[in-house]
């Protein structure tokens, strides 16, 4: 099956548009199935458990970066090697890849449930979240192994030019997590009332069940990158595309370690305010997900057409690439921006009841913070374009020095003296540092000259994908 989008020619605005709007569809459809899960929560169990979602989810952020710098490895790599027409190559990186990516998955999942109450212990999480955020957090790191393997599918076959395929599976995804949730968190007939840890179980078993289906679609449509029986070989480990998904693999995964991270801190230091004042920065981290899914899906879309390009050789549009993604992430981000900012309240009270105090607290800090996502998502956009060449360390220092450096040096210093505003304008200051560093770096840095160390490409595999 060969992917029907070319990324190397042809018009940059129409390819970029279509592929990236089924990535953005997809992440509506996970922050909706994570703000439909957070009403059911935070609507009928209480600010306690909606609390307890909120400082799990933190912490299981935290370690998908983990999941998430793998994948975005296997993206560009792939997408190099399927750029250059070196389909042999972009095989051996997914046999690896498969084997590496499910030991990663397995170790942290065992990991995970072992260390559960002592990573809720470090958050200080409230007294009252404890217990559901315990049961919780258990079950969701058990489903790692799924959520894993159905992440580095689909990161794949993007890399692969594909990006309607990983839409259609992480959509059967949401739609069993949202019909199941209500299910075991009140139960119905047999089925138990499980509270919150209903939320969690329903989240595993729709990951499960699309992970599977998954990968049944790629072996009856005969995927060009689906390794059959015959190719057995290809799982054994390739230590040298091991040696650039963990090279590549790591600062991306410490990309998003240092944001996680970043939020766990910050977490950590409004939980001081107590239970009202942590439920509403989790109503509005909700509206915040959908203000930042353009750029993050820009982001995914401009990392694998300009590493397709890279691989072909066609660096005049790398640079569009970049631009016109910039250019959609502004008008798309600040549309959301600007609807958010006329429903403020409406929006936030989806997740918080009426008459509690957290739905003032969360108009007054969105209307500090919201905005200044427009100018982070620049800097997202430009990370994903220079990723594609393999640079992946100056983005990673950029994140350290805006979002440690800055956002949470700067909440922590002045939390005594500002109280909880000091946490809300952190975030209007680190994004306007992060984009100065970027477009500079963008502008005047090495990145073009960065490599993965991919085989060269031999005549043998220099065929079409499904050829």
């Amino acid at each position: 099956m060969q992917p029907k989008l070319s990324l190397t020619e042809g018009s940059i605005t129409r390819a970029l548009l279509a592929f990236s709007l089924p990535i953005l569809a997809g992440n509506v459809l996970q922050s909706l199935n994570g703000s439909v899960n957070s009403i059911w929560v935070g609507k009928y169990l209480g600010a306690p458990a909606f609390a307890a979602a909120g400082n799990a989810n933190v912490i299981m952020f935290l370690l998908f970066a983990v999941i998430f710098g793998l994948s975005m490895a296997a993206t560009i790599t792939v997408g190099q090697c399927i750029g250059a027409k070196n389909v042999a190559e972009a095989k051996r990186v997914v046999g690896t890849s498969a084997v590496f990516f499910l030991g990663v998955s397995l170790s942290l999942s065992v990991l995970g449930v072992v260390a559960t109450p002592a990573l809720l212990a470090a958050l200080s999480t409230p007294a009252d979240a404890l217990a559901p955020a315990l049961a919780y957090m258990r079950i969701i790191f058990l489903a790692l192994p799924f959520t894993g393997g159905l992440f580095f599918i689909m990161a794949v076959l993007r890399g692969a030019g594909d990006s309607r395929t990983p839409f259609r599976y992480l959509a059967l995804s949401v739609v069993l997590d949202i019909a199941l949730n209500p299910l075991f968190i009140f139960g119905f007939g047999p089925v138990p009332r499980l509270g919150i840890a209903g939320s969690a179980l329903a989240t595993f078993i729709a990951q499960g069940i699309s992970f599977f289906a998954l990968l049944l679609h790629l072996f009856r449509t005969r995927h060009f990158l689906y390794i059959h029986s015959d190719e057995l070989r290809l799982f054994r480990v390739d230590w040298r595309i091991v040696r650039v998904l963990v090279s590549k693999g790591v600062p991306m995964g410490l990309q998003l370690f240092v944001v996680s991270s970043s939020m766990v801190l910050l977490t950590k230091l409004v939980n001081r305010f107590g239970s009202e004042e942590t439920a509403a920065f989790n109503a509005a981290i909700q509206l915040w997900n959908y203000v930042q899914m353009p750029a993050l899906a820009i982001a995914a879309a401009v990392s694998s057409m300009a590493a397709q390009n890279v691989g072909a050789g066609r660096w005049d549009r790398v640079g569009r690439v970049a631009l016109t993604g910039v250019a959609f992430n502004l008008l798309s981000g600040g549309t959301l921006i600007l609807l958010i900012y006329a429903f403020n309240r409406g929006a936030l009270g989806l997740f918080l009841p009426s008459e509690s105090a957290a739905i003032q607290i969360a108009v007054h800090l969105n209307l500090i913070v919201l905005w200044s996502f427009a100018l982070f998502g620049i800097s997202i956009v430009l990370f994903g374009v220079v990723r594609a060449t393999g640079a992946v360390i100056p983005p990673l220092l950029m994140l350290m020095i805006s979002l440690w450096g800055i956002r949470v040096t700067f909440a922590y210093l002045m939390v005594d003296r500002w109280h909880d505003d000091a946490i809300w304008w952190s975030f209007p200051l680190s994004s306007l540092a992060s984009l100065l560093m970027s477009t500079s770096y963008y502008r005047l840095g090495g990145w073009r000259r960065a490599k993965l160390g991919l085989r060269p490409v031999s005549p043998a595999a220099m065929t079409d994908p499904g050829g």
